[in-house]
């Protein structure tokens, strides 16, 4: 019973942080692994139980969907349906003893993408001039990594966008729900279909994700970006620390 109501606070807390800043998968893998979930399983599990809230998200938001830079939303959208199809793949073609040595290095990476990723883009962007077929094929590398793990695509993505001249922040925020959103549910079919869901887990963290990603959008309206990020990525560095001393340690 405690390990269940420990999943339910954190897939609200989940869902909370992937519709204001993003995020949300740091904290629940780590928390399905801690619940007993094999790693790979636990990793499919998260994509399972979140993905609903970025929908919930995206409905929050859909007031603000409009275009924005060089591509339209839609083949944002596709682009991404193909790329989060072959990450799952990639995914279901791993096994949990070579995923648990990836884990800690995926949480870093995607740590410091949520932490530095703006300044990241910034800099690139002050750089490097690109044009639309260049950010369909960043645009697919992105689904891949949400389809195999997706800790901090969302951001990645408005960096992305931004490199690419994207300036409308709002719309950009209110695409990422959405695409994130599309690009999980690519992965959720094959998972699924694969039958290694843990699905009482699962739902309970789907329910709780689901208030979260609705809550999470209203929030992200009245409180600085900032303040979240800096916030999460504490928590994101700190979770990154631990699994790095679990298995290396």
């Amino acid at each position: 019973m405690y390990a269940f109501g420990l999943l339910a606070l954190v897939g609200l807390l989940a869902g909370a942080m992937n519709a204001a800043a993003g995020g949300g998968t740091f904290v629940s893998m780590p928390a399905l692994i801690y619940a007993g979930v094999p790693s790979v399983s636990a990793n499919m599990t998260s994509t399972v139980a979140l993905f609903p809230g970025a929908f919930a998200s995206a409905y929050a938001f859909r007031k603000d969907f409009r275009p924005f830079g060089d591509a339209s939303p839609k083949v944002l959208l596709v682009i991404s349906l193909i790329g989060g199809a072959a990450g799952a793949l990639l995914l279901i073609n791993t096994s949990t003893r070579a995923f648990d040595d990836i884990v800690p290095w995926l949480l870093l990476f995607g740590a410091v993408a949520f932490a530095f990723g703006r300044q990241i883009g910034d800099w690139l962007r002050a750089r490097v001039r690109l044009g639309k077929p260049e950010l369909l094929v960043v645009q697919f590398m992105l689904g891949v990594y949400g389809g195999y793990f997706g800790g901090a695509v969302g951001l990645m993505m408005l960096a992305a966008w931004t490199i690419f001249g994207a300036r409308d922040l709002i719309a950009m925020s209110a695409a990422r729900t959405l695409v994130v959103g599309v690009t999980n549910a690519t992965a959720v079919i094959f998972f699924v279909a694969l039958g290694t869901i843990y699905w009482t887990q699962a739902l309970v963290m789907m329910v709780a994700g689901v208030a979260g990603g609705f809550l999470g959008a209203m929030i992200a309206k009245r409180i600085p970006v900032h303040r979240l990020r800096i916030g999460i990525s504490c928590l994101n560095f700190a979770i990154t620390a631990a699994f790095f001393w679990k298995t290396f340690g």
